[in-house]
């Protein structure tokens, strides 16, 4: 489980660089000097024929990558596995040294209670 979640970090990280670094390839929609004077229409984001080159693309792809592994490591770092009861099936008991040690307190000895708020009246 180990190996799987280090290779999910390893995508995760490379995809996060991957998006970083062609976002930061990519020209804007005001990167030409003709877009302030109202000629960048097919500069806009699916261009004049609608579709996307091949940096966006890369880019959609690798966001969805990202996304994915995302959420695949919020999964598996939610799951817990349940812990086995053991041989015998049963949950631990109390050791028999506990209520010998009870008994032999005194019975006039005040009992102090480690329970936040035991001293304070009702």
């Amino acid at each position: 489980m180990l190996y799987l979640k280090t290779l999910i970090i390893v995508v995760q990280l490379l995809s996060a660089l991957g998006v970083i670094g062609l976002v930061l390839l990519q020209h804007g929609k005001g990167a030409d000097m003709g877009a302030a004077f109202g000629s960048g229409a097919s500069g806009s984001l699916f261009g004049a024929t609608g579709s996307a080159n091949f940096l966006s693309r890369t880019t959609a792809v690798l966001a969805a990558v990202f996304f994915v592994t995302t959420l695949t490591l919020t999964y598996l770092g939610s799951y817990k596995p349940r812990t086995s009861a053991g041989v015998l099936g049963g949950a631990a008991s109390v050791p028999a040294s506990a209520p010998a040690a009870a008994a032999s307190a005194p019975a006039s000895a005040p009992v102090a209670s480690s329970a936040p708020g035991a001293d304070v009246p009702k």
